[in-house]
């Protein structure tokens, strides 16, 4: 069945269209048509008011939703974070884990290939595996009793059940050179994540694959005039991309300012790293094991320290476009684009044909109004 979307702002990172047109079939893109031209028939035909249409976001690093969290091992989660994830304009995402017991991870990558199998809400396309490889010292939010060293035949056997996309861990640890080169020959990024890798350790990691940093600055060497660790290795090297979660919480406006003018939109990816609070009242939760209060959308830890966020995606990017006044071509390479570049994900994050039907209209609050997967209306 054939669907045309009419009267649309297109804009990606590639194109920029105003009262064009895209035509669907086969859940892929058939067709970008300028305004002007002569409309195709179609099966169906909606109407995007002159509203702005882009392609789908797509969240690497999410934890939850709703109340549900992904490590909850239950096909009811995966389906309740999925549908909840197309009200941000996410259309695609990895389920990400947490530092929890092993029986606990492999009920969530059984859960995953249930709901990969059908899903029935945004895409998944993934799991990226956030710990249990982390420096104890650089634990943040992780459960620190389930904390192990690198294993490739963990990997391994959690690959068999569902396919993992990215594995975020501390690469000082032993091993973990050779950790990072065996996730790559596996077609796996290493995420440098949760640690106190000095800027030598850096660069040895970057030179075994790792070019892709999770949740940068936090729980990160930082930058110093004296010792210039990993956020300063980041800003040296233009080959590493870096995830920023901008809730006005894990980054200030000024750093999310220089992130973007040192790093630019080329090498950004925005995540929410959303946990199961995230579109839900304040209140006591759970991470991983871990108590966690919400107070005023905070998510934090009995002693204060930030336990994931509470931000919806297409907030964290109304948020980055307030602070850094970008035109939205631009942004977008940081809500698909780059994550389908940096981890390899296949045919999403354009408005190309070829590309998955997969988009979203978005209102002038930058608030989802329409979203499409699969070239089917979802919401």
């Amino acid at each position: 069945m054939s669907c045309l979307l009419r009267n649309c702002h297109l804009v990606s990172p590639a194109i920029e269209l105003r009262g064009g047109a895209l035509l669907f079939e086969g859940g892929l893109i058939a067709a970008a048509i300028p305004a002007g031209d002569t409309l195709p028939a179609a099966d169906q035909v909606h109407d995007a008011e002159g509203r702005l249409v882009v392609p789908g976001f797509i969240d690497i690093h999410c934890h939850g939703r709703g109340g549900a969290d992904f490590c909850d091992g239950t096909w009811q989660a995966f389906d309740t974070i999925g549908r909840g994830k197309l009200a941000e304009g996410v259309t695609g995402f990895l389920a990400t884990t947490l530092t929890v017991e092993l029986d606990q991870l492999e009920a969530t990558f059984a859960a995953a290939a249930e709901y990969g199998r059908q899903p029935t809400g945004a895409k998944l396309l993934g799991i990226h595996l956030e710990g249990p490889f982390i420096n104890p010292d650089c634990a943040g939010a992780q459960n620190p009793a389930f904390l192990r060293l690198p294993d490739l035949a963990l990997v391994d056997r959690l690959n068999r059940i569902f396919p993992i996309r990215k594995v975020s861990f501390s690469p000082e640890l032993p091993g973990g050179l050779a950790f990072a080169e065996g996730l790559v020959e596996r077609g796996i990024m290493p995420s440098g994540a949760h640690t106190a890798a000095d800027y030598a350790q850096f660069l040895a990691a970057r030179a075994a694959g790792m070019k892709h940093l999770t949740h940068f600055c936090n729980v990160m060497t930082p930058m110093h005039h004296l010792h210039f660790g990993m956020v300063g290795g980041a800003f040296r090297c233009p080959d590493v991309l870096v995830e920023i979660i901008a809730d006005g919480i894990h980054l200030c406006p000024e750093m999310i300012e220089m992130i973007f003018a040192l790093k630019t939109a080329d090498t950004i990816m925005l995540i929410t790293d959303a946990m199961r609070g995230a579109a839900m009242p304040d209140g006591d939760y759970e991470l991983g094991g871990l108590p966690v209060k919400v107070v005023e959308g905070r998510a934090q830890l009995a002693d204060g320290r930030v336990a994931g966020s509470t931000v919806q995606f297409h907030r964290a990017l109304r948020h980055v476009r307030e602070i850094t006044g970008l035109p939205m071509r631009e942004l977008l390479k940081t809500t698909a684009w780059n994550q389908v570049r940096s981890l390899q994900l296949g045919a999403f994050g354009s408005l190309a044909v070829g590309s998955a039907a997969d988009v979203v209209v978005l209102n002038d609050e930058g608030e989802p109004v329409q979203v499409w997967v699969d070239g089917k209306r979802r919401r």
